[in-house]
């Protein structure tokens, strides 16, 4: 039957990467000699199967291809005790080098995809550049929020997969948009298998645990099989508490002469003082006053000097002063249970199904169809710090009108900072994926049409604090009213903030009526909708005297569809301390049709055992920005002995994403310190000067007394065009006899134009305000509104609002090499494996604009110049033992500071630390697979407990003292962890 037929198997596998793969060829030299018509057809008759699976008709390592690919067995994540696909993938050494947007990264941050989204960037290009492929179709976007654009690696449970396979170059003239970075194509299990497979993982320290359970149920009859999945993932997540490292975060400061610690001392631990976010209330004459919530007995507030303030009088009992001198700075009171459960890994729960068919109409032609749907639940738990700070009102309120309290001064005044852990999040997303197509076959020719359709549903409640409510209770606090009154947007009944007691403070107790007054809670929505139908035929043209002529050409055509509506309080501007939106909206329709040839042109030559070119060609038409075509041109040439050589060039492109055209405008504060224009009298720039002076500043403003401005972003629809790239590559391989042993190495040069970046603020002033061409002439100026500094404003000239965005800017360039050795054999101890895979970064840099400096990346914290893996396994008696090493050199971010790693604390000088040396992560299983069909896996991740490196809080953005972004290191510490199976 038309099933088991080796041409439904080489077409079903032509699908593994794609309608416009590229072309595998008869792997047989052409006769160089006349042959008559029966030697012809005999010849013919005899072609063998040709398959395409990553532009290869034999499949190895990655290491014959004609372009650089790596194959990553899923069965990696069972012998390491992986439990997502974002964890399979970040083994590879394309994402390695470089930061990756996990889990973590969305508690305390707004990412890209929302809470909980996991995706991959290869080459640190952008998640948005690499191109993710499922079974070898585009798998569409999922997530929340605005920012949608990339495929959530959580959506998909790792135990579907039976291998991924990357492709290391661009190749948008296969695939269209996205593929700039490259192709990461995920092959889903076929078969008949029946199974059940539980999985769990158990750290050494508590918190962090994840289980799973699957089933799979396959069957395969005369003219079809099908095939069902489900899968339920629970990781349990981790709080910060749980971890020493990402507890309490330490200055973690050091004497330069000596090497000992210079941070100050908490007396109530005799331990290095935590430095948290704090509350208290904040004196504007430096420090804060705390409570002696611990009544370790700190002298009084009023007690005079040393410790006492200056300008203060009297003070209620129990209240000090902290934060005047390094000795006071240990007093600070910054730690409390809410900071130590405070989520650090979310917890994550993912209901998965995948269900999988084919069924042969015809000896010739075959239906086929995949369906799948998650359900993930992220929780986040998050703490957060809130003040009188609202725009046009007093943030410091005079410390004499405050009972109990008096000053010698009336100016010194507190701001109360309160803490709060009103601000967790529970984050649902719904993916379904389905496919439908048709395939078969007319001679030697395959063609194939199928239909797709993503469909992502997100909803993200959040708890806020109301805006309203805010200023409504600070008026109150200055006495601009009685509080008698409902809030214009939240409608809640005003009720009295006791904004200076130390339960409001510390979060512990706010008194009557003052939770529902100041909080609350709202639900956003995401939809994104992607539809594609794809078409195309593939089959041999003609004989050359090398070889087969092959070619494919194909069409497609595609809809995205996005809506992100944020909940009703931020679209109104109404949640305090976070950035305002409106709905996010847009529609894009693409439009293709592509080609491409293989041809071998030489054969059994002298130095020359056989030579092949390949070459695509796309051309595209987007509605949101117009049309473009691309191309991509490779050769493999086989030398002898072994040798091979190949080398490629290739343009692609990437059209605006839907969030990057029409992005609501959001809105952010920022201070107006940041204004060039304030006291640009006294500049020596001639330029600045000349630009202010034509905005109509006056030389008279030296401060900017209207408080803060307002930054809008929006998205760029109108005048975004397309990324355009360049890929180059050159590589040599080599396989020894018997393929025991083979190298290669692989020369990568990605350059990135007109790349689409968010344009913040403060270079929208910055390239306004310093441009040669002048205010008038200058299109960023336009993005500038200032107050008219009338009597009416107090003659105010400061900024009142920055529009920045999403614009095309300079460039981004990525240069490296990757290096592959593998070496197996039969030895006395038994069947051993051996594969190392490392990439060596020469250059990353990214340029916003022509005359901008660039900034380097490579070296930095997140992006290690050299990354690799090294897996090794012996098969010895039926049983595998299996160690794997990851690792990545040293990293430092001393170059970005003028002083190198010296900074001053409180007039000394101090060494903070910055860098991170060559890390090493190992782990380490055994698997015994029993004829009864079970199958047993038991390892250790991280045998040698390492911890991720430390550092100092106020040079690299940390956790505790734990370095963030920084994706390579491990989180958890040791952890057992246990797979095991049974097959009916």
């Amino acid at each position: 039957m038309y099933t088991n037929s080796k041409l439904s198997k080489a077409v079903r596998l032509a699908l593994a990467f794609g309608a416009a793969s590229t072309m595998a060829l008869a792997g047989v030299a052409g006769a160089q000699e006349e042959e008559n018509e029966e030697e012809r057809e005999a010849r013919e008759s005899e072609r063998p199967e040709r398959i395409q699976v990553v532009g290869s008709r034999i499949r190895t390592d990655g290491i014959d291809n004609a372009t650089p690919i790596d194959i990553i067995s899923a069965e990696i994540a069972t012998e390491q005790g992986l439990n997502t696909l974002g964890e399979l993938l970040r083994t590879s050494t394309i994402a390695s080098g470089s930061d990756q947007l996990i889990s973590a990264y969305s508690v305390g941050f707004v990412t890209a995809g929302g809470a909980g989204a996991e995706s991959i960037s290869m080459r640190g290009l952008g998640a948005n550049r690499t191109l993710v492929l499922l079974n070898g179709r585009r798998a569409g976007p999922a997530g929340t929020r605005g920012q949608v654009a990339a495929f959530d690696m959580n959506s998909l449970p790792v135990t579907v997969v039976e291998r991924v396979e990357i492709l290391k170059d661009g190749a948008s003239s296969l695939y269209g948009s996205d593929a700039v970075a490259g192709v990461i194509n995920i092959i889903t299990k076929r078969g008949d298998e029946k199974s059940i497979n539980v999985s769990g993982s158990q750290p050494f320290d508590s918190g962090g645990e994840t289980f799973r359970i699957n089933g799979t149920w396959g069957t395969a009859f005369d003219r079809g099989s099908y095939r069902v999945v489900a899968d339920f993932n629970h990781n349990t997540g981790l709080k910060r508490g749980d971890r020493d490292h990402f507890g309490c975060p330490t200055r973690y400061f050091f004497d330069p002469t000596s090497g000992e610690r210079a941070d100050p001392i908490d007396p109530r631990t005799g331990d290095y003082h935590c430095n948290d976010s704090g509350f208290g209330l904040w004196v504007n004459n430096g420090g804060r006053f705390q409570f002696d919530r611990d009544g370790f007995g700190f002298p009084g507030a009023a007690s005079g000097s040393p410790y006492g303030n200056p300008l203060l009088t009297q003070a209620p009992a129990g209240w000090y002063w902290a934060g005047h001198t390094k000795e006071t700075d240990g007093w600070f009171d910054n730690t409390s249970a809410l900071h130590k459960n405070r989520t650090m890994i979310p917890e994550t729960r993912v209901w998965s199904v995948y269900q999988q068919a084919d069924y042969d109409l015809t000896d010739t032609v075959s239906m086929y169809g995949e369906m799948m749907h998650s359900s993930r639940e992220t929780y986040i738990d998050s703490v957060r710090q809130f003040w009188t700070s609202n725009p046009g009102l007093a943030s410091y309120i005079p410390v004499n009108t405050l009972p109990g309290w008096e000053a010698s001064n009336p100016a010194l005044g507190v701001m109360p900072v309160g803490l709060t852990d009103h601000f967790s999040s529970k984050t649902t997303v719904d993916y379904s994926r389905f496919v439908a197509g048709l395939e078969g076959s007319l001679g030697y020719w395959n063609w194939d049409i199928s239909w797709q359709r993503s469909l992502n549903r997100g909803e993200y409640r959040n708890q806020i604090i109301f805006q309203d409510s805010m200023i409504m209770a600070h008026e109150h606090l200055l006495g601009l009213n009685d509080c008698t009154g409902i809030t214009a947007v939240s409608l809640k009944q005003c009720t009295q903030v006791n904004w200076f007691t130390d339960g409001h403070l510390s979060g512990t107790d706010y008194g009557p009526g003052v939770k529902d007054f100041l909080f609350g809670e709202e639900v956003g929505n995401t939809i994104y909708k992607q539809d594609t139908i794809d078409a195309y035929i593939t089959g041999d043209l003609f004989d050359l005297p090398a070889g087969v002529l092959a070619t494919a050409v194909g069409v497609s055509y595609q809809t995205d569809n996005l809506q992100d509506t944020p909940g009703y309080h931020t679209r109104m501007g109404n949640s305090w301390g976070l950035t305002g939106a409106g709905i996010t909206a847009g529609r894009s329709t693409t439009k293709a049709i592509y080609a491409e040839i293989q041809a071998p042109l030489i054969r059994d030559l002298p130095l020359i055992e056989a030579l092949d070119l390949t070459a695509s060609a796309r051309y595209n038409e987007v509605n949101t920005y117009g049309s473009g075509d691309t191309y991509k041109i490779s050769a493999n040439w086989t030398i002898g002995h072994g040798f091979r050589m190949r080398a490629s060039r290739g343009t692609s492109f990437r059209a605006p994403a839907l969030f990057e055209l029409f992005l609501e405008n959001q809105t952010g504060f920022a201070g107006q310190n940041t204004d060039p224009c304030v006291n640009w009298i006294e500049s020596t720039n001639e330029i600045l000067q000349a630009n202010c002076r034509a905005a109509g500043v006056p030389e008279s403003y030296i401060a900017a007394v209207g408080g803060s401005m307002t930054l809008v972003t929006g998205g760029g629809a109108g005048q975004l065009d397309a990324e355009t790239s360049t890929s180059e590559g050159i590589g040599l391989v080599y396989t020894s006899p018997q393929n025991r042993f083979a190298a290669s190495v692989d020369y990568y040069d990605v350059t990135i134009r007109g790349q689409i970046s968010n344009v913040a603020g403060s270079s929208v002033m910055s390239r306004c305000y310093f441009s040669e061409a002048g205010f008038a002439n200058e299109p960023f100026c336009r993005q500038i509104t200032r107050r008219t500094g009338n009597e009416g404003n107090n003659f105010d000239w400061g900024v009142e609002e920055v529009r920045g965005g999403y614009l095309n800017t300079s460039e981004q360039r990525v240069r490296g090499a990757d290096f592959v050795l593998t070496y197996q054999d039969e030895t006395p101890w038994g069947m051993l494996r051996v594969r190392l895979n490392h990439t060596s970064q020469i250059e990353r840099y990214f340029k916003q604009f022509d005359d901008s400096t660039p900034t380097q990346f490579v070296g930095r914290i997140g992006n290690p110049k050299q990354t690799g893996t090294l897996n090794t396994t012996l098969m010895r008696d039926g049983i595998s033992y299996n160690w794997n090493i990851r690792y990545v050199s040293s990293v430092s971010n001393y170059h970005l500071y003028t002083r190198g790693n010296l900074t001053a604390y409180r007039g000394e000088d101090v060494r903070f630390i910055a860098d991170a040396p060559t890390y090493f992560m190992h782990s380490f299983s055994v698997n015994k697979q029993y004829d009864s069909g079970f199958d047993v896996t038991l390892g250790l991740s991280n045998v040698f407990d390492k911890r991720p490196p430390q550092a100092s809080p106020a040079a690299v953005n940390t956790a505790g003292n734990t370095m963030l972004f920084a994706s390579q290191y491990e989180l958890l510490g040791r952890r057992a962890f246990l797979n095991a199976s049974y097959k009916f």
